[in-house]
């Protein structure tokens, strides 16, 4: 492939600039996200409309989708649709639905039963984000939580979780860029460093016993509290999703909880089978060597197969439904499969054009400036480029091994630097449109896409700017102690003025009411 003549520039950002901007413009992903892989093979090739057209069909779409590791997540996708439909089939989700609803008594409670179960299920966040939404959808519709909450919710247990879990596929990742041994440990020291995940989460905590709202979200809340929409914004795919979901009356609780546990198991031994487990490494060193795509892409096969085995022995549904699934559960996935391979596609011309060797150049320009300002420049620009390009694992990829590099001159910043590029790194994975996380976060909820991404940049913002603060403190005390105190003051003394503020949203208590508790 020849080097363009944009090659590291600034044009490398106009691409995922241009499908950003206009997804949260039009609301129509698909458009915006083709438009910026055209506009990327334009900048490639210029006037050549040959090799224009070669560009973004051979090294753009064509490429994403015989990418081995591409074509392993597409596969645990399909199963876990499949998986899906099945639980909705038999009833397992409404079985336990109507459980849930009998023991949940507020929407308080339904809100923070949704964040635990994200907490539980921290292996992998495509996993996370399809099992909590198709799990906790019935008892979050029956108290009005809209689904742009709910898919803010399942996001923001997703990638922050998974980033400081030691045993999951991102803890692999990480690990994957650090010298050999030093991967895990490495990752362990970060926790306490890594303030965007960990104040995502108090903020979770935070808006649901505050019972309030702010900035795009207050008009889906009010609009599903007050109206009973809970969509606000429709979507042809989401009311497809629903309708399937409808599902058995004949269905138990166990008909969802074992195929879960299932899942969760196979994809785990899935993991550590592809690290080397079942050969006699260890099992942290097994999950840090594995390769997730396959993995998980495995496990979820074997969970299928049992599945099928345990639904028609308890003849549940019959043989022949279990096979009607298949189709049906690939149809669920072909929206997010669609934009999966549109961002996989932006992300080969932003590759193609140097946007990483463009960030890379102003990294390292930046080195030599104020030592303690260091972790938070990262932070940032980890930020940009994770939103930019969508991607948290190509954003470690690019800013980790400069980070080890700064490291070496600046030893006592080795922490705070490498949490900050993985902090920067969440924050773009968290609220880029066009991040995978965030596309299944949306399919979990059965949301509109763009309503999702729009109501949740401002939450995600506001926590990113509490956390450059707390990295710019970082860089100058030897412990996460402090920046951890300041930032979490910060932070809820931020949502208390914004509560106050004359635009913010308030649950009224009548949202609280159960009925199907009280009855």
């Amino acid at each position: 492939m020849d080097t363009p003549a944009l090659y590291a520039t600034a044009w490398a950002v106009l691409p995922p600039l241009i499908a950003i901007v206009l997804a949260l413009i039009t609301k129509e992903v698909y458009s915006s996200l083709f438009l910026g892989v055209l506009v990327g093979g334009i900048l490639f090739a210029g006037a050549d409309f040959d090799g224009v057209v070669n560009h973004v069909l051979q090294d753009g779409l064509i490429a994403s989708l015989t990418d081995g590791w591409n074509v392993g997540i597409l596969i645990f996708l399909v199963i876990l649709g499949i998986i899906v439909a099945l639980m909705n089939l038999s009833g397992g989700s409404k079985a336990f639905g109507g459980w849930a609803l009998k023991r949940v008594r507020s929407r308080v409670a339904a809100e923070i039963a949704t964040v635990l179960l994200g907490i539980v299920i921290f292996v992998d966040d495509y996993f996370n984000c399809l099992t909590v939404g198709s799990v906790m959808k019935p008892v979050t519709d029956e108290f009005k939580v809209s689904r742009a909450k709910l898919a803010y919710i399942i996001d923001a247990t997703a990638a922050p979780v998974c980033i400081i879990a030691p045993v999951s596929s991102w803890a692999a990742a990480v690990s994957s860029f650090a010298g050999e041994g030093e991967g895990i440990s490495l990752f362990i020291r970060c926790i306490p460093y890594n303030f965007y995940a960990l104040f995502t989460l108090l903020m979770m905590f935070a808006l649901i016993f505050m019972k309030f709202d702010y900035a795009g979200m207050t008009q889906f809340e009010r609009n599903a509290i007050e109206n009973g929409d809970l969509f606000t914004v429709e979507d042809a795919n989401a009311a497809a999703a629903d309708a399937a979901e409808q599902g058995s009356d004949n269905g138990i609780v166990l008909d969802l909880v074992l195929p879960v546990v299932v899942l969760v198991v196979s994809c785990v031994l899935g993991m550590v089978y592809t690290g080397g487990f079942f050969d006699g490494a260890g099992f942290v060193t097994a999950f840090s060597d594995s390769d997730a795509s396959v993995g998980l892409s495995m496990g979820a096969l074997v969970a299928l197969v049992i599945i099928i085995a345990y639904y028609t022995i308890r003849r549940t549904i019959s043989f022949s439904e279990c096979m009607s699934c298949i189709p049906e559960g690939m149809k669920a996935m072909v929206p997010p499969i669609l934009v999966l391979t549109l961002a996989w596609s932006l992300k080969a011309m932003t590759d193609s054009l140097g946007l990483a060797d463009f960030v890379s150049g102003l990294v390292e320009g930046m080195s030599g400036a104020a030592v303690g300002i260091i972790p938070a420049a990262l932070f940032l620009i980890a930020c940009v480029l994770a939103f930019a390009s969508g991607t948290s694992w190509g954003t470690f990829g690019i800013l980790i091994p400069l980070g080890l590099a700064i490291t070496n001159s600046h030893p006592e910043l080795s922490t705070p630097i490498i949490a900050a590029c993985m902090a920067g790194a969440v924050y773009g994975d968290h609220c880029s449109p066009i991040s995978d996380t965030t596309i299944m976060a949306s399919a979990g909820a059965n949301c509109n896409h763009v309503s999702h991404v729009s109501t949740q940049l401002p939450y995600a913002t506001t926590v990113a700017a509490v956390s450059a603060i707390s990295y710019v403190i970082a860089g100058y005390t030897s412990s996460p102690v402090i920046p951890l105190i300041v930032g979490v003051v910060l932070l809820l003394g931020t949502l208390f003025f914004l509560r106050g503020r004359e635009g913010s949203y308030r649950v009224p208590e009548s949202a609280n009411i159960n009925r199907a508790a009280v009855e």
